[in-house]
């Protein structure tokens, strides 16, 4: 009897055992805690964890400098997945623009998000009514490392301008634009960000503002010459002192890996999504009016990861 005993525990042993050797930890980028980027990975991990007993993966996300640094950390090993910008996207795996000499080709993509309109917030007293009215104003630019900033940059070489045009470039992270601007340190602020946004959101509160319009010549021939940028609305009424809709540029979303990440990895992340689309959908109001069809498509310009492809043929949608 006491040997059957001590079998029945060592069997209950190595059995527990096995189970804690086939955990496995994944690691998604996110951005500032403010940002919907933020929301994107703990979402994502919040779904995955819900069927670790039965997968084995255990998920966390992290807050990090945004796009630029997802992209080089899932590039160097340190992270497993991200969110991204769709044109940061398109440049690592290209090897354009920052990415020149130093080209991504193992991204893959894994699905699109939500659009991200390049989003203009000045103060009222400033007088900022067009892009060009920024000229010789202090502007936020964003954080070194994130897609805001290098989108800022894409922007002033399509208008033939710099960052000296400006009086003040400053580069504060997200989570701190919005106490600049209530505190008159900076006139406006710039945020390529899903809608509705907390940070925006609180910037009104504290401060009479205005989004301000990006458009013109310069911003047609971006859209005409980028696959990943197209015009953007962002809603009037959504914000207090914006009644009219705002007309912008933007990006989407993306969510991406490496061709290094296991498929089926890759594979339970994306069904621990879009077997949860409802529940996912109510976790940030960016995320209210996502279409699976879309998702699986919209802004992606590496190949899709094997992981997804899987799903997506399982579920008749490729």
């Amino acid at each position: 009897m006491k040997h059957a005993r001590f079998l029945a525990l060592t069997a209950g042993l190595l059995a527990s055992t096995s189970a804690v050797a086939q955990e496995r930890f994944i690691t998604i980028g996110t951005g500032g805690q403010t940002g919907v980027y933020f929301v994107v990975g703990q979402s994502i991990c919040r779904l995955v964890n819900r069927d670790s007993a039965e997968t084995g993966l255990k998920c966390t996300a992290p807050s990090t400098g945004g796009s630029i640094a997802n992209i080089n950390a899932i590039k160097a090993g340190d992270m497993d997945m991200g969110v991204a910008q769709s044109d940061w996207q398109y440049h690592a795996y290209n090897g354009s623009s920052e990415y020149e000499g130093n080209q991504f080709e193992k991204m893959r993509a894994v699905f699109a998000v939500h659009p991200e309109p390049f989003t203009v917030i000045a103060r009222k007293d400033a007088n900022i009514n067009s892009f060009d009215d920024l000229k010789g104003k202090r502007v936020n630019v964003g954080n070194p490392g994130s897609g805001q900033l290098a989108t800022m940059e894409v922007v002033l070489d399509a208008m033939d301008w710099s960052m000296s045009d400006f009086a003040l470039a400053s580069e504060l992270k997200p989570a701190e634009q919005a106490a600049a601007l209530g505190d008159n340190k900076v006139d406006a602020i710039i945020y390529t960000v899903g809608h509705p946004n907390g940070s925006i959101q609180e910037a009104v509160s504290t401060v009479d503002a205005n989004l301000v319009p990006v458009q013109g010549e310069a911003i047609d021939k971006l859209i005409a010459d980028n696959p990943f940028y197209a015009t953007a609305t962002i809603p009037g009424g959504m914000y207090a002192g914006t009644d009219e809709d705002v007309t912008t540029f933007g990006v989407k979303a993306t969510f991406v890996t490496s061709a290094d990440v296991p498929e089926d990895v890759v594979y339970e992340v994306v069904k621990a999504v879009f077997d949860n689309f409802d529940r996912f959908k109510r976790l940030h109001p960016a995320f209210e009016t996502l279409k699976e069809e879309e998702m699986i498509k919209d802004g992606l310009s590496a190949p899709l990861h094997p992981g997804a492809e899987k799903y997506y043929k399982e579920r008749g949608w490729m």
